[in-house]
């Protein structure tokens, strides 16, 4: 499980990819949360603005939806750097309030019956809300919406 996680705006990969050895600097506009998969986030945040529902998807479906591209390759020091679909960057940006608290009762839901006690103790409504903000920063810029973890 990647303890820190940033998720930050960027003007383009070669950008994003710089922020490997360090992290997003302060010259980054981002949103910082812990102890969640950036990838499963991603994943499950673009099944929920292509499939709305309420309820977590069942883990076999969301294995199987299409998962971000790394912007870098992995190494073995864990951290991975991730470019968010255009399409979950413009359905972020556009999200209403009650989509994006629907979405995080479902993620948080989710990430409960797999983690419990463990799960992360950010807000993860907070987490969403600051992310749909980013997103559109990103789509007013033309830049991108990218996570860093560690």
């Amino acid at each position: 499980m990647a303890h820190d996680i940033v998720f930050f705006l960027a003007r383009d990969d070669e950008t994003a990819a710089a922020t490997r050895l360090r992290g997003p600097s302060e010259a980054f506009e981002s949103v910082t949360c812990r102890f969640v998969e950036p990838d499963s986030a991603i994943a499950e945040w673009d099944m929920y603005f292509e499939k709305p529902s309420a309820e977590a998807p069942p883990i076999e479906q969301l294995l199987g939806w299409a998962w971000p591209e790394w912007v870098t390759a992995p190494l073995n020091d864990g951290v991975e750097v991730f470019a968010l679909p255009k399409r979950l960057t413009r359905a972020l940006a556009k999200a209403s309030s009650g989509e994006l608290e629907e979405l995080a009762g479902r993620w948080t839901a989710r990430l409960w019956s797999e983690d419990g006690d463990d799960m992360t103790d950010d807000d993860l409504l907070t987490v969403l809300q600051g992310v749909a903000r980013l997103a559109v920063s990103a789509v007013n810029t033309g830049g991108g919406l990218y996570s860093w973890s560690f």
